[in-house]
């Protein structure tokens, strides 16, 4: 376990080790245009272990990515000493990185991070700075959103560092996917 000391309030995480799956390649050639390098983009993806959570993950590597990009999966739990859940979020984000190598050829890299999960989604994204921010819903109706508060709407307001795409649920049909 990792502490951060951001602003005179701590930061609890654990990196996941995953395992590596993309080849070691040359860096990219210069382009011509600008005499930049070319680099893929960040993406942050929160993660949990629900079907909407999954759903998407898949919307993001058939939409979003593409080759050279970096998916950094990202689940908040209340105490990241706890072992069990650690060993569960790791074996789930083990099967979402080798996943998203084979679909998207994109390598991915995971952190386990303590606190409220809006809170934790919007301080990621600052510390990153990614292309955006991808979060399934919970599938609850807006009069529930509106009653008890949602991730999604968390971050959709407060996350200043990059857009946010909230996937609706795998009830809305899977013609989002396709």
């Amino acid at each position: 376990m990792e502490t951060v000391m951001e602003d005179v309030e701590e930061y609890n995480y654990r990196e996941v080790k995953l395992p590596s799956l993309i080849p070691i390649v040359p860096e990219p050639e210069l382009e011509r245009e600008t005499g930049e390098r070319r680099r893929g983009r960040d993406i942050v993806l929160a993660i949990d272990h629900g079907p909407n959570s999954k759903h998407a993950f898949d919307w993001a590597l058939i939409h979003l990515c593409r080759l050279a990009d970096t998916i950094h999966l990202v689940h908040a739990v209340s105490d990241v000493k706890n072992q069990t859940v650690y060993d569960l979020t790791q074996g789930l984000m083990e099967k979402l990185a080798v996943e998203a190598f084979q679909v998207s050829m994109v390598k991915t890299v995971a952190r386990i991070v303590q606190g409220d999960a809006g809170k934790v989604i919007c301080k990621e994204a600052e510390r990153i700075k990614p292309a955006a921010v991808v979060l399934g819903t919970r599938g609850r109706s807006l009069f529930q959103s509106v009653i008890q508060g949602s991730v999604g709407e968390y971050c959709f307001h407060h996350c200043k560092a990059a857009p946010v795409v909230i996937v609706p649920g795998k009830d809305a049909g899977d013609a989002s996917i396709v």
